[in-house]
């Protein structure tokens, strides 16, 4: 047979980079993990091709091509799957649908694609393969049970054009010990962590470098430290060693939660095995915000104080903030602007807060009445899906507030140098000491567009020099931030006419 798998467009979002992408010649910030590993799946005498609609245009002919179409997305992808629903519909061809957006959202489909293959892909794949071939194919493929990952398959990166993306993806593990109310992880991949063996992912290391990749490294593992012993006996020194060998061709990002900062063996294993990055869920610093969605882990600590311990180890720390919980009051507004801003957390996430289908917020908002629509899962969204306890405008208005105050040239520029102050970096960690291609082209795009068009050049200038006179092993990262920092005002700024 001959497939076509599609991912389908993001929007603009927080994390898509759009408006900085081009700056450093890339098209997309991560490739189709999901849809790479699906292809892998298929078997082997078939032809297979992958559009990713955010790298490349879905061309009739290339449907046209194929005997079936393979389709993969989350929730913020929703608009761009109705389109490509009705332009393959419009030449004929049988859809096969599934991922996130399908498995906790299938009810809205079931008119709308063919097939539903639902769930973990190693589980329900193979059964519609096998009543492919048996010419007897059902509606819809679903199993309740999480698999064993010693037995997946390696991604296909053969299909896609690594150059046209900022950072390829490995996954170690799926699932979270933690179940946080608004979170649809425990829903998607259970609470019980399950993971490849660290001979699995050294084989995928291998692969990426074979194919001449020498840039980031992005672990999309829930949690990454899900269960801490493993990774730290089993699988950081087989990384260590493995890039050791290879002379340090990656650096690594990943998701965590905020236990990372009572572990120091941990920490320092994974600086040295060449994690530079890690994203947290801090949500909020107010406490009882934090018991009312159930985020424990982030309960009981000075969560400031475990912030600055990950960064005096070597690890810079992204993070995700949630205005909008029914213990929140207007004072929540200028409390995390303070602990934004404290924390020298440069990537800082704010959203509203949004019920996703199926999690045990909209279970609770639906039961009380207080449910209005479906979540478009945008993280930039200035809309409501349910009906808070914070008069709605005043809200609203105190989020655009937030983001006003942390992403103007002055509070960002100010936190990037509080965190430059704050972080520690370690001999060995290797994104520190050299340029990437992506950040030389960066470094002359910065001069230009920050250092003599923006109006917020003189904060720009003072980071700077700063950085070259004072801390010069931190230069790569004041232009990266300062990059960074330019696609977050674009996003936050540019494109709201109501700011």
């Amino acid at each position: 047979m001959k497939i076509l798998l599609v991912y389908p467009q993001y929007p603009t979002t927080f994390w898509s980079f759009k408006h900085i992408l081009n700056i450093i010649g890339k098209k997309a910030a991560f490739p189709p993990l999901g849809l790479l590993t699906v292809a892998s799946m298929l078997p082997k005498k078939w032809k297979k091709k992958l559009i990713d609609m955010n790298v490349e245009s879905l061309r009739d002919e290339d449907i046209a091509w194929a005997d079936m179409i393979f389709l993969s997305a989350m929730i913020v992808q929703k608009d761009s799957v109705k389109q490509v629903i009705d332009q393959v519909k419009s030449l004929g061809k049988p859809i096969v649908a599934g991922g996130p957006l399908f498995t906790t959202g299938w009810e809205e489909y079931t008119s709308l694609v063919d097939h539903l293959v639902l769930g973990e892909a190693e589980g329900t794949l193979p059964l519609f393969l096998a009543d492919l071939k048996k010419g007897k194919l059902k509606k819809t493929y679903q199993s309740d049970k999480f698999l064993d990952l010693k037995k997946a398959v390696v991604p296909d990166y053969g299909l896609i054009n690594l150059r046209k993306y900022f950072s390829l993806c490995i996954q170690y593990s799926r699932g979270c010990p933690f179940n946080c109310e608004f979170c649809d992880i425990v829903r998607l991949n259970g609470r019980l962590p399950r993971y490849k063996t660290q001979n699995q992912i050294i084989r995928e290391l291998d692969n990426l470098y074979r194919l001449k990749w020498r840039e980031n490294v992005f672990f999309v593992d829930d949690n990454f430290i899900g269960n801490r012993i493993r990774v730290k006996e089993e699988l950081l020194p087989a990384i260590i060693k493995w890039q050791k060998e290879k002379k340090h061709p990656f650096g690594f990002i990943t998701q965590a939660s905020i236990n990372l900062a009572d572990d120091e063996e941990l920490m320092r294993l994974m600086v040295k095995a060449g994690f530079a990055t890690v994203f947290i869920g801090i949500e909020s610093p107010k406490k009882e915000s934090l018991q009312e969605c159930f985020k424990m882990q982030n309960q009981n600590r000075d969560l400031l104080t475990s912030v600055k311990k990950i960064q005096n180890n070597g690890i810079e720390v992204q993070a995700g903030f949630i205005v909008g919980f029914d213990n929140d009051s207007p004072a929540i507004f200028k409390n995390q602007i303070d602990f934004i801003q404290k924390s020298g957390i440069v990537t800082a996430m704010v959203g509203l807060l949004s019920a996703l289908p199926k999690t045990r917020l909209y279970q609770r908002l639906q039961t009380a009445g207080r449910l209005v629509k479906e979540t478009d899962g945008s993280n930039t969204s200035f809309d409501l899906n349910f009906i808070p306890k914070m008069n709605k405008n005043v809200l609203i208005n105190g989020y655009k507030n937030i983001l006003n105050n942390i992403y103007s040239p002055k509070s960002y520029y100010q936190r990037v140098m509080n965190f430059l102050k704050e972080f520690k970096p370690q001999k060995y960690n290797i994104n520190l000491s050299k340029f990437r291609p992506y950040q030389i082209k960066a470094l002359f795009a910065s001069l230009w567009l920050l250092g003599i068009k923006n109006s917020g050049r003189r904060y720009f200038w003072r980071l700077v020099l700063w950085s070259l006179f004072c801390r010069p092993k931190t230069f790569p990262q004041a232009i990266g931030f300062s990059i960074t920092g330019l696609h977050f005002r674009r996003l936050y700024f540019d494109n709201k006419n109501s700011y």
